[in-house]
């Protein structure tokens, strides 16, 4: 790696986690929202191939998440949110269209899948400064699909999650809306879908990286492994502290400061 130091990478890596943590736990938040722009920068500064750097920072951001997600799948598992017969049928769905969609990711040029989670993040921001005026009507009766209608849902999920690195919250929690769940299931069913998103679309990035002979030493395959590292060591506690002192801070400012910052980031993706 050429740019810095391996230390300083780590050291970097766990800023991003902090960051990363503190907004998931806050705000309720997918930390690959954040953390693939910020890997993105980073891997562009220390001089990797740029045509490399959107795949290996969508990559680690799914690695990361396969840790951070199972402390938040027992949390909810034990609020007793989860509702498991509804996650396994969109399990199956999920892992055909992370593993996939680590392929299409890989197919695509570097420069189309920046812009790409670009417009992702400008669209992520929006939701964000908008959402949350109108509760959904709690009299309405559910509309879940059988298992059929949930597998699609759940491979249309997959492969979006693993192209843009996230763990699938943003693109699951408005479906169970739309199946009229409560937001509680609809959040820890979204929560629990992260796992299967997560090692499914690691699982393809490797694979789908492992013959590429420029990549940087400590790379298995598109996962850059130190910058995975550095980052679950501190999202991980800093999500559950945030989760507890959420309650306390002003979350509906801090979402709308968040959007600005990240439709500007995405922005700035988007032009390149």
């Amino acid at each position: 790696a050429k740019g810095w130091p391996m230390w300083e990478l780590f050291l970097i890596c766990l800023g991003v986690g902090v960051g990363a943590g503190l907004l998931a736990g806050a705000l309720g938040l997918g930390g690959g929202v954040v953390i693939v722009p910020a890997l993105i920068f980073l891997f562009h500064g220390l001089g990797f191939p740029a045509d490399l750097v959107a795949k290996m920072a969508v990559a680690t951001s799914l690695s990361t998440i396969m840790i951070t997600s199972i402390s938040a799948v027992r949390t909810h598992h034990k609020a007793g949110f989860v509702r498991w017969p509804v996650v396994l049928r969109l399990g199956v769905g999920i892992l055909l269209g992370a593993f996939a969609g680590a392929f299409i990711a890989d197919a695509m040029k570097g420069e189309l899948l920046t812009r790409l989670f670009g417009l992702f993040a400008m669209v992520i921001a929006l939701q964000m400064a908008l959402t949350g005026r109108k509760a959904p009507d709690g009299n309405l009766p559910e509309r879940v699909p059988g298992a059929v209608g949930l597998g699609v849902a759940g491979v249309l999920i997959g492969t979006g999650s693993a192209i843009f690195g996230i763990g699938g919250g943003s693109l699951t929690v408005p479906f169970l809306s739309w199946c009229r769940l409560k937001m509680q299931e609809a959040v820890a069913i979204a929560s629990a879908c992260g796992l299967p998103i997560a090692i499914a679309g690691t699982l393809g990035f490797a694979v789908a990286g492992w013959q590429e002979t420029r990549l940087p030493e400590g790379a298995l395959g598109y996962v850059f492994l130190p910058a995975t590292a550095g980052i679950v060591l501190t999202s991980f506690p800093f999500a559950r502290l945030a989760a507890r002192l959420s309650h306390r801070l002003p979350s509906a400012m801090l979402k709308k400061v968040f959007a600005v910052v990240l439709f500007v980031i995405g922005l700035r993706l988007v032009l390149g």
